[in-house]
């Protein structure tokens, strides 16, 4: 049986900021899609323990005082957000997320900070993203690329938009939607997708920063395009705490 037809482990964040060296986590869900049987998952809110921005509660919804006021402590939630992705590895779970670069990274620097032991420390996932996988089998389809425009083009329903749950069970039913359309992908082992993954992002990466050089006024951002995937390794020293 294909990978697609299996169980699939949808993941997301919701965070403070979009650098995943120093922003924070807020809220997180891990859900178990497909394979036949109903989805399910868990979902998580935590106390960042600092200020969220304007723009980014005007992604997501939650101010400070919100999310000290639901929250859990950021350790604990970070603990359980490892531990149930380390579970579902374990279980032979491919981890599936959009833009999976920065949430991976994400957990992993958050891991970091509070002193749990980061996921890529005790599994080795094999991780499926759906950006990575539209921009290669369709990659000059004009349009934006973000959740919500992969979730148009592949008519997927997402009625919630920026929350962890919805974005993890979106990015799981487009991922479904583009193996079944281009078949040529679930022929592949989950172990050489993932590998093939590596290189496609990177000829991605490596194809917007040299959009970047050469555009004017966008010459500044080539620099802050990395070309790993899906985790950008921790710097070994300065690392924000």
């Amino acid at each position: 049986m294909s990978w697609h037809r299996r169980p699939l482990c949808g993941f997301d964040l919701e965070t403070t900021g979009v650098d995943p060296e120093t922003s924070r986590i807020v809220t997180g869900s891990v859900v178990r899609y497909g394979g036949g049987q109903p989805t399910t998952g868990l979902s998580w809110i935590a106390d960042p323990g600092v200020e969220i921005p304007a723009e980014a509660t005007a992604v997501h919804g939650f101010t400070t005082e919100a999310a000290r006021s639901a929250g859990r402590p950021a350790p604990e939630v970070i603990a359980e957000i490892t531990a149930a992705l380390a579970e579902a590895v374990d279980a032979g779970l491919p981890i599936v997320a959009m833009n999976a670069q920065f949430d991976l990274t994400m957990l992993d620097r958050e891991a970091r900070r509070h002193g749990v032991k980061p996921l890529f420390d005790r599994a080795v996932p094999c991780v499926i993203d759906p950006k990575v996988l539209d921009k290669k089998v369709d990659r000059w389809r004009k349009g934006g690329r973000t959740l919500s425009d992969l979730c148009r083009h592949y008519v997927v329903q997402l009625d919630e938009a920026h929350t962890a749950e919805a974005d993890a069970v979106a990015a799981c039913a487009v991922t479904w939607k583009l193996a079944n359309r281009h078949r040529w992908l679930p022929r592949l082992e989950l172990g050489e997708l993932h590998e093939q993954q590596v290189h496609w992002a990177r000829e991605q990466a490596e194809g917007l920063r040299e959009y970047f050089a050469r555009t004017d006024g966008k010459q500044e951002l080539a620099s802050s395009v990395r070309l790993d995937w899906p985790l950008i390794p921790a710097p070994r020293v300065g690392a924000d705490r």
